[in-house]
């Protein structure tokens, strides 16, 4: 009799190679190894060859950059979502895609059970168990990494045992994540908070000072809040993305270390290299400022940050974020325009701006000659804008 499917989220990590086996050791099922590409994945095929050399039944590769450009990363960007005001939020985005097409296949397949290599201090522990539970309310969901009580030492002495070969060793200790919006990277010498950060932790960005002698000028377009367009060339959003990493990551900017809060109520310190996102994050919030109302912009700040903070906490698919996504979604009917952002040693401008929608009026706003604005209406507006204080003021002196 076959042995019950187990679909698993698979990494090609140390600890999702080391759960091919553990699970059909532990508890009998047959693993079928599934990785999500969502981009930046480099060796396919010699991923998919680690899954079956260390046991699965069956390795798919799903390729899913452009549902994870359009439907989670544009989301994310529209809202403007730094987690914390620094992180872009890069492997929180790529949890609900993973889990949907985990959850695709399970039922292909005709599995009941789903699993992931999280631990039990991670974040990704709670975007997998509940992104699967909002997809599918019926399926078992395993978490093995945060039960089976081994330390990365002993994890990979597990897969040298069965002649698993993973990237890691014990000299190499960095767990890095990446896709289309950034890369992650995390453990060994950098959980020394005091410690900087090796310059060998970093693959996508030159040391600021090696960075061009010349700041570089780039032209990013934006249609309704969708970046479209760098230096006047239209490309389809994974691509532009891309050409913006490489555009920042060649000038150093991008560079994230930050001490965070994690959902499960740790501090831990993080590293990230995020360029092309931190640039599209910049450029279209500066767009945002250029064409929406002072009230509209607040209101969406802070809009903003609530979908930071649940993208962050595991809340994707929750009726709160679908509600707020559409609202973001009506805010960028105005988002049209070019921003000029200028890279140099590390750093990212904005230079310039300009929209057809544009709420900045110079005719009102300039002290020189042309000047439109109602200088005789000031003094009226002043008085009753103050009425109430000045009401208030007259009351406390005893003059009322």
């Amino acid at each position: 009799m076959a042995s019950e499917l187990c679909i698993l989220a698979y990494s090609g990590g140390l600890d999702t190679s080391a759960l091919v086996p553990y699970i059909k050791e532990t508890y009998g099922y047959d693993v079928i190894a599934v990785l999500v590409d969502a981009g930046r994945n480099r060796n396919l095929a010699e991923l998919k060859q680690r899954a079956l050399g260390a046991g699965a039944v069956d390795a798919v590769i799903i390729d899913a950059r452009e549902e994870f450009a359009r439907d989670f990363v544009l989301p994310a960007l529209l809202a403007n979502t730094l987690y914390e005001d620094k992180y872009p939020l890069v492997a929180a985005l790529s949890r609900p895609l993973i889990a949907k097409k985990i959850i695709d296949l399970a039922h292909e397949r005709g599995a009941k059970v789903v699993a992931h290599g999280c631990t039990a201090k991670g974040n990704d522990q709670v975007r997998f168990d509940i992104s699967f539970r909002c997809l599918d309310p019926t399926i078992r969901v395993m978490g093995p990494a945060r039960e089976w009580g081994m330390n990365r030492e002993e994890i990979l002495d597990y897969c040298a045992a069965r002649n698993i070969n993973v990237p890691l060793t014990k000299k190499n200790p960095y767990s890095v994540d990446e896709n289309l919006w950034g890369r992650t990277i995390e453990c060994g010498e950098l959980e020394d908070a005091w410690a900087p950060v090796p310059e060998g932790a970093f693959t996508e960005t030159v040391n600021p000072k090696d960075g061009p002698d010349e700041p570089q000028e780039v032209v990013v377009t934006f249609e309704m809040g969708v970046p479209v367009a760098v230096d006047g060339v239209k490309m389809p959003l994974v691509e532009l993305i891309d050409a913006m990493d490489k555009i920042a990551g060649k000038h150093g900017y991008g560079r994230v270390d930050m001490i965070e809060n994690r959902l499960v109520g740790i501090k831990s310190r993080e590293i990230y290299e995020v360029p092309g996102a931190l640039a599209l994050i910049m450029a279209h919030k500066d767009l945002e400022d250029l064409v929406m109302t002072r009230d509209l912009l607040r209101y969406k700040s802070g809009v903003d940050t609530r979908m930071a903070d649940m993208i962050y906490d595991a809340q994707w698919f929750s009726p709160l974020a679908d509600a707020l996504r559409a609202f973001v979604n009506e805010t960028q009917k105005w988002v049209s325009g070019d921003v000029r952002l200028s890279f140099f040693k590390g750093n990212c401008t904005v230079v310039g701006r300009r929209s057809p929608n544009s709420l900045y009026v110079e005719s009102l706003a300039t002290y020189a000659t042309g000047d439109e604005f109602s200088h005789e209406s000031a003094v009226g507006f002043i008085q009753l804008w103050g009425l109430p204080m000045e009401v208030a003021a007259r009351r406390a002196q005893g003059l009322l």
